[in-house]
């Protein structure tokens, strides 16, 4: 939990004595208690069969390989459209479909968020990526009708220290959440594992975006948070469950807000930096295991590697 001397996690800069606290021990003090419970009959369709395993495995290691595949071709000078091509030619090639392309009228096969765009940024042939960027590439990619979901920050070229210290704070944070999954557990561990963290680093968790059950739908029952909320769904994490984790860590104050023309992008509300990392986890009777590993991440052992730094 967050110290009554730590920043506070509205990213006001302020201690969280003398911010949000007061008001948040009287939210806390109007709420009745809510315990974890286990899930219910109507819960049954969370847990995946072993066919249902196999294949989000099979459409999670696709997704890594689309990974692998892309992560060499970001760089300074390519236009995000070109990102979009790439990534629908290599999907559809595969026999394959890109999840994106017209989900809810989205109208591209990838989402691409440069700089203080939070997440669902549309490609465009106009939009090119320069020294000093930092741009989320987010893949969800549909095999034999099972989803997989994974994204990653890139960092284009010589970043800022600011822009750096940001996108390794993010790719800790989603390792921290995918180490509190374990069968038992409240859902709500995952957010009590990452917003602290982020706070004592200085930045804020989005709020508005979360992860989610993923399946044979792409976005499934229940909402993972990845910031403490109270009113967060108590459901206890069971073998079979499989979602994603995919924190949007913001160097300012975590609210945004959404383009008024396009309807789709989001941006950080100050202008500040975001950055985001998504796996999607299956809970097992141990440790969670990552679906999503691109083949370079399976062969060195390690769940994600930035910059030349490993985690995991």
């Amino acid at each position: 939990m967050i110290g009554r001397n730590d920043p506070c996690w509205c990213g006001s800069g302020k201690k969280y004595k003398k911010c949000h606290l007061i008001q948040d021990q009287a939210t806390s003090a109007a709420l009745p208690p809510r315990q974890p419970r286990r899930p219910s009959l109507k819960d049954k369709k969370l847990i995946k069969s072993p066919h249902d395993i196999e294949g989000m495995e099979r459409a999670g290691v696709f997704n890594g390989e689309l990974l692998d595949y892309i992560r060499p071709l970001i760089k300074a000078g390519i236009s995000t459209g070109e990102i979009d091509t790439l990534v629908h030619d290599y999907t559809v090639s595969h026999g394959h479909t890109p999840a994106c392309l017209g989900y809810l009228g989205y109208p591209k096969s990838v989402c691409t968020s440069i700089n203080n765009v939070v997440c669902h940024g549309i490609p465009s042939s106009k939009e090119v990526l320069r020294e000093g960027d930092i741009v989320n590439v987010d893949l969800t990619s549909i095999v034999d009708g099972y989803y997989g979901d994974s994204s990653e920050t890139f960092m284009i070229g010589a970043v800022s220290e600011e822009a750096r210290h940001l996108v390794m704070v993010t790719a800790e944070a989603m390792i921290r959440g995918i180490d509190a999954v374990r069968p038992g557990v409240p859902l709500a561990a995952i957010a009590e594992a990452i917003e602290p963290f982020v706070v004592s680093k200085g930045c804020s968790v989005v709020h508005q975006y979360t992860g989610h059950g993923i399946g044979k739908k792409f976005h499934e029952h229940f909402t993972v948070y990845h910031h403490i909320d109270r009113d967060c769904e108590p459901v206890i994490l069971t073998p079979g469950m499989t979602l994603t984790i995919e924190p949007m860590i913001n160097r300012g104050g975590w609210d945004v807000v959404t383009d008024q023309v396009d309807g789709w992008t989001v941006r950080t509300r100050d202008g500040s930096l975001s950055a985001q990392f998504e796996h999607t986890v299956l809970v097992t009777e141990g440790a969670a295991k990552v679906l999503t590993l691109t083949p370079s991440q399976k062969a060195s052992g390690v769940r994600l590697s930035v910059d030349g730094i490993s985690f995991g």
